[in-house]
């Protein structure tokens, strides 16, 4: 069964306040950054920012850091495959570990690094990327894993209507949130 509200993340490599300020309520953000080296004031700006509008921010790919600030968890990107990767840290309750993957071997992988949520894209065709899954394929890998799966990926005012035939919790995106900051979105 699916949320009323579904989640919604969004993926940011720097603090912008014009451009979250524009975001709905209810989006949650996700911090990677790899073209550069991590400046942890900008974080601590970003997670201030969460705080205040109540909104989860997860850092990508650093535990250790993630949970030095105090925020709401990490993002496992699909090229980790690293299966300690948070074993060794002693994790509060409400930390939580995302993850991305793009097939079912990635999928098997962030299950045992124990993500919570898992990302499978591309679900629909986009300029970025023309090999995409379509809802068949997506529900098909998706039905047989017994995790909460997070749709991203090509997404747009045009096709968001057709995740109500996958079975997802939420979805993901940059470029059509960024566009209008979902704020006439009604829930799917």
């Amino acid at each position: 069964m699916q949320r009323k509200n579904p989640y919604i993340f969004y993926f940011i490599d720097k603090y912008n306040i014009d451009e979250l300020t524009n975001l709905e309520k209810n989006i949650d953000l996700i911090y990677r950054n790899y073209k550069k080296k991590l400046k942890i004031d900008e974080i601590k700006s970003i997670h201030k920012f969460c705080k205040t509008n109540k909104r989860n921010l997860y850092l990508s790919n650093d535990v250790k850091l993630a949970l030095k600030l105090g925020l709401s968890g990490v993002y496992i990107p699909s090229f980790n495959n690293s299966l300690n990767f948070a074993s060794k840290y002693s994790l509060p309750d409400k930390f939580e570990i995302i993850g991305s993957a793009h097939n079912v071997n990635e999928i098997r992988i962030k299950k045992l690094q124990k993500c919570s949520k898992i990302f499978l894209s591309p679900i629909f065709k986009s300029k970025k990327n023309p090999k995409f899954l379509s809802t068949v394929k997506f529900n098909l890998t998706a039905l047989c894993e017994n995790i909460d799966f997070i749709a991203l990926g090509g997404i747009n005012e045009n096709n968001y209507k057709k995740l109500k035939l996958t079975k997802v919790v939420g979805f993901s995106g940059i470029s059509w949130i960024k566009k209008n900051g979902l704020r006439e979105l009604r829930p799917f």
